[in-house]
């Protein structure tokens, strides 16, 4: 009996000793540059929850991000703030920033570093075609009352007020949380102010610099964090990297999840279905309209977007089709093409629920002079084509001289192109006499006597 509770304590012991071991021994790696959306973020939760279940020592987050979704930011800051395990934000390499969401992300850390050379802040709320919106201020009572009424700022600009107050609060009470500089992280949503790391380190933003992993791992070793209020000391010394991949959905949708990505798709969708409009029977270009069509609308439920915006982009595809059929000599084109421009950019112009936006010149104005090229040959070539004589069909025997080949009182035949045809003239024609086709009924041709040329 002795000799068995020996052997269970043995391995009682042997997988403590296991179970430390991993824990001091393998930091989870996670990579992210690009925006902050439902996939990167589901990525890092994820890694964040294995790396608590395997007692990994800490979980790694590299950084270089533009923005992001505020729902997805504060889903990943919520699940930093709670975790188990200590995390360390990076931001790197060098040129590479933490703006906007990446400025929440990089506050909630348990260990803040930035790379020479990077910068981090501009967290407030973006408007339409990504300028930042002037701080607002509440109306005045007195001018009200001389005016007669009250002349206080739109409903639109109080919403975005609301949600500077909101987002500004919320990374105070972050940097509070980590011992962080609130009065920056406040500034930094209310006037978009953006430091670089050295200055960052100044101002306690951050708590350290390094240039590299091996810098990072040196700098940390021995420091005393909290974790959800229990004291700890890390240790990186030895400890193995491992770099976490995102599975094939996370990198599809966080492909997806760029806006500038669903406008490509959206306007490849509307030029595939006005080819096969245009064109019935090919078939190809309709098809990959259809699945561009598909891929946006799943881009959709992932980016928050404008219906207006989405409205005022279909009708411009509705007036550049309509200039097929009205002769509005290019007003309709022009209207078209402007409301492409106009609904491009205000598709995805949700401050209150992402900074994220699609690059007016660099991808929108392109896309749209494309299609406007495209657009202007096939208006140009169908406008060509109503005013060439018809070359085909029984229409085109219309104002055609041909023969008799029996008299014509007023019922015979006639020869015409090529073929014998039942004819009726308006009068006697005898047979072997030239006369020329004014009108087709069915299988009857109308004639009439004509000169012989």
């Amino acid at each position: 009996m002795r000799g068995f509770c020996a052997a269970l304590l043995a391995g009682a012991l042997a997988g403590s000793l296991v179970s430390s071991a991993s824990a001091i021994d393998e930091v989870r790696v996670v990579r992210i540059d690009g925006s902050i959306n439902p996939a990167s973020v589901d990525f890092m939760i994820q890694t964040i929850e294995e790396a608590e279940r395997d007692q990994a020592t800490a979980v790694l987050i590299e950084l270089d991000t533009p923005g992001g979704l505020v729902a997805a930011t504060l889903d990943i800051v919520g699940a930093i703030l709670n975790a188990d395990v200590p995390v360390i934000v990076h931001v790197t390499p060098r040129g590479a920033m933490a703006s906007s969401a990446g400025v929440f992300i990089t506050m909630a850390a348990h260990v803040a570093a930035m790379a020479p050379s990077t910068t981090i802040g501009a967290a407030h709320p973006v408007s339409a075609m990504g300028s930042n919106p002037k701080p607002l201020q509440p109306p005045d009572p007195a001018n009200d009352a001389e005016e007669g009424e009250s002349k206080g700022p739109p409903a639109a600009d109080y919403s975005l007020e609301k949600i500077e107050n909101v987002l500004a609060k919320y990374n105070e009470t972050i940097a509070k949380e980590r011992g962080r500089n609130v009065a920056w992280a406040e500034e930094a949503v209310r006037n978009s102010v953006v430091v670089d790391a050295e200055e960052a380190l100044e101002l306690g933003v951050i708590d350290l610099i390094a240039d590299s992993r091996s810098a990072l791992v040196e700098a940390v070793e021995g420091r005393t964090i909290s974790v959800k209020g229990e004291e700890r000391t890390i240790s990186l010394a030895g400890a193995t990297f491992v770099d976490v991949e995102m599975t094939f959905g996370q990198r599809f949708f966080d492909f997806l999840s760029d806006p500038n990505v669903a406008s490509v798709l959206l306007m490849a969708g509307l030029l595939g279905l006005y080819i096969e409009f245009n064109n019935p029977g090919m078939v190809l270009p309709g098809a990959a309209g259809a699945l561009c069509l598909v891929l946006t609308a799943i881009a959709f439920q992932i980016l928050p977007f404008s219906w207006v915006g989405l409205m005022v982009m279909t009708a411009g595809v509705g007036l550049i089709t309509a200039e097929l059929f009205v002769s509005s000599f290019g007003a309709l084109f022009g209207l078209g093409i402007a409301c492409l421009l106009l609904g491009g950019s205000m598709v995805f112009d949700q401050p209150n629920l992402s900074d994220l936006n699609v690059s007016f010149w660099s991808v929108l104005v392109p896309l749209v002079a494309a299609f406007a090229v495209f657009g202007g040959v096939v208006v140009f070539a169908l406008g060509r084509s109503l005013w060439v004589a018809q070359t085909a069909g029984v229409d085109e025997l219309i104002g055609l001289v041909g023969r008799t080949t029996t008299a014509l009182a007023p019922e015979g035949k006639v020869f015409v192109r090529g073929e014998y045809w039942n004819a009726k003239a308006s009068g006697e024609v005898g047979e072997g006499e030239p006369v020329e086709v004014t009108g087709v009924e069915g299988l009857l041709l109308r004639v009439r006597r004509t000169n012989p040329t």
